[in-house]
Parts: structure tokens; C-alpha cells; sequence
């Protein structure tokens, strides 16, 4: 019997599960002893990564024949125009200034997942973009609620400067539920997905690279 959706999902995500000691940058915020600098380097890289993930999102939205896939990509586009604004007053709360942000020099590590994510927009298989993107949703999502809870508590961060982080904490079930029906709809329809897992693998290595290289900014 071949697996559903969510069966494949589990064993992505399983598979894929990242080692918590190869992040360098996010246990020292939640120690409190990564200076502010580095969370404006965060917050200066971000906003050129989202603004980035919003086109591929939308390119990805266009090329799927699937309606779920389709729906699935433009909630995520919509994600990531609501989020933008929000790196405004973090970046402002670690010292950066819009002019700053702007003048700010992004570093290839930091960049290298949004340049990944443009590629599967315009060569992969979108359900199978689908299920990679939706298994490193998880690892994200949980660094992002460490990061919001340790800027309160060691920075003084206010509500408004952790908004981008909260934003992404919290989960979307109905998103989720959308990306399982997506991606289901390409296992009945025979769709190749054997590619999700590398191309997860890679999403997940490059994400990994980004806290790393915004650690080695301090």
C-alpha cells in the first residue's frame, strides 16, 4: 500500500530532524549572550530574504497545476507580505535604522536559502516543493519562539520588535492542511516526489547555514 500524505510527511520530517547542537545562534540568544548587533545582522538579512521568498512563493503559485498547491503557495506569499513590515521595529530595537538596513551588506551564508528557494521555484516539481518546504516549516517555526521568548526576556524587546518572530511561531493548521491535500493530490496523480527529500535536506542545510553565519556576524 502506498503512503498517504501525511505518512510521507512524518518520514521527512523524521528523516530530516535537525541536530539542535550544530546551531550556534540561536542557544545563544536564549542564553542571552549574542550581542545586538547580531540581531540587527538578523533582522537586516531578513528583509531582503523575504522579500525574495515572497516572488518565489508567487512564481511557485503560478506554475502548480494542482489548486491546493496553488492555494498553499499564495497563503505563503501572503505570509511573507505580512511579515515585512515587521522587521522594521526589530531591526529599529537592535540599533538599525532603516537607512542602516538598506546600506547593511548580506552575506552569502545568510543568503543561500532564499537563493535555493528561487531555484526550486522556477525546476521543481511544486508538489514536491510542497512537501520539503512544509518539513522544514517545523524546525523554523520552533527557532523562531525561542527567539521571540529570549529577546523579551535577556533584551528588553517589546511586543512590536518580536512580531516577526511570533508571527512565524505560531502555527497554521489550516495551511498545513492545505500543503497534506496538495501534496496527496500529486501521490494519486502518480506525480514524482522522491526529490522532496533532497530537496528538503538541502532547505533545511542551507537554513542552518543562515544561523550560523548570522552567529559568526557577532
Amino acid at each position: 500500500m502506498s503512503r498517504s500524505a501525511q505518512e510521507l510527511l512524518d518520514d521527512i520530517r523524521r528523516e530530516l530532524a535537525p541536530d539542535e547542537a550544530e546551531n550556534s545562534f540561536v542557544p545563544l540568544v536564549a542564553q542571552g549572550k549574542a550581542p545586538v548587533a547580531a540581531i540587527g545582522a538578523l533582522a537586516a538579512e531578513e528583509q531582503r530574504i523575504v522579500t525574495s521568498d515572497w516572488r518565489s512563493f508567487l512564481t511557485l503559485a503560478a506554475r502548480a497545476p494542482e489548486p491546493a498547491a496553488r492555494g498553499f503557495f499564495a497563503g505563503l506569499a501572503q505570509g511573507e507580505s505580512l511579515a515585512l513590515p515587521m522587521l522594521t521595529p526589530l531591526a529599529a530595537a537592535a540599533g538599525l535604522d532603516e537607512s542602516a538596513v538598506r546600506a547593511y551588506q548580506p552575506r552569502p551564508g545568510c543568503q543561500a536559502y532564499p537563493a535555493f528557494l528561487a531555484w526550486l521555484a522556477l525546476n521543481a516539481e511544486p508538489a514536491a516543493a510542497v512537501l520539503a518546504i512544509l518539513a522544514n516549516f517545523a524546525a523554523w517555526g520552533g527557532y523562531c519562539a525561542t527567539l521571540g521568548a529570549a529577546l523579551r526576556e535577556h533584551y528588553g524587546f517589546g511586543d512590536e520588535a518580536c512580531a516577526f518572530f511570533d508571527f512565524f511561531a505560531s502555527p497554521v493548521p489550516e495551511l498545513e492542511q492545505q500543503a497534506l491535500a496538495a501534496v496527496q493530490a500529486g501521490l494519486d496523480a502518480g506525480v514524482p516526489l522522491d526529490a522532496a527529500v533532497e530537496h528538503g535536506r538541502l532547505l533545511q542545510g542551507y537554513e542552518l547555514m543562515f544561523w550560523n553565519t548570522v552567529e559568526s556576524s557577532r
